[in-house]
């Protein structure tokens, strides 16, 4: 049995959601990296567990830290978070000399 066709109109920001019929069926969750490309005019969306070797785009690095902590502990988690806004609050007061 084939599916039906789902359609979805891109917003002024080029998002589309989708839907969460489909994102079950590819057993994708909040969170997930997916990993966008484009094959002979197709876009392909793909959920991969990390990203790309070499890939320090912010966009991969923010997708490869979300993924790392995931999983964490909430102590370590929290222990992250606090590190992350000293570093913070230090860039603060060096752009302030």
């Amino acid at each position: 049995m084939k599916a039906k066709p789902i359609y979805k109109i891109l917003d002024d920001k080029g998002r589309v959601l989708i839907p969460k019929a489909l994102r079950t069926a590819a057993e994708i969750e909040h969170g997930d990296i997916v990993r966008l490309g484009v094959q002979k005019g197709v876009v392909t969306a793909k959920k991969v567990d990390l990203i790309e070797i070499g890939d320090q785009s912010p966009e991969a690095v923010e997708a490869f830290v979300r993924a790392a902590i995931r999983d964490m502990p909430k102590e370590t988690q929290i222990g992250i978070a606090a590190r992350l806004l000293e570093m913070i609050e230090q860039r603060k007061g060096q752009h302030h000399e």
